[in-house]
């Protein structure tokens, strides 16, 4: 013996209820109204939610330490970006791998107000504070 399929229910929605559903609703003593008050209240338009979705993840930043990346071989002398290249960006520290303690040497003595400017110059003086140049 088969049945023939249920019609589905309605689910939930944002709408107001149809006569059939506030028909149904007061014949099983369910009170709808506050549901639909409720529902018209807690819409939100995507663009106001994305704003603190962004900034909750730390995307913006996390974009901004990309940016670094890209952006690093044009903006270093060719020399520097030869022989040194950023790794990573935490709390206001930009992290530079240099490949040899003689180029460690020369950029922390004689560049590093230089990198520091021109990343400022680029980022913003509250996106890089300082630089940390590293052998690896």
């Amino acid at each position: 013996m088969s049945h023939p399929p249920k019609p589905e229910r309605p689910h939930a929605r944002h709408a107001a209820f149809s006569s059939r559903e506030r028909v149904l609703a007061a014949w099983r003593g369910v009170d709808v109204t506050s549901l639909e008050s409720g529902n018209k209240n807690n819409v939100l338009p995507l663009g106001a939610l994305l704003p603190g979705v962004m900034s909750g993840l730390g995307l913006d930043r996390r974009r901004g330490e990309a940016e670094i990346v890209k952006v690093w071989n044009s903006l270093m002398d060719p020399q520097v970006a030869a022989h040194a290249q950023p790794a990573g960006l935490n709390k206001g520290t930009l992290f530079v791998t240099v490949d040899s303690s003689v180029w460690l040497d020369e950029i922390v003595r004689y560049r590093r107000r230089e990198i520091l400017d021109r990343i400022q110059h680029s980022f913003g003086r509250e996106m890089v504070k300082k630089i940390s140049f590293r052998v690896g």
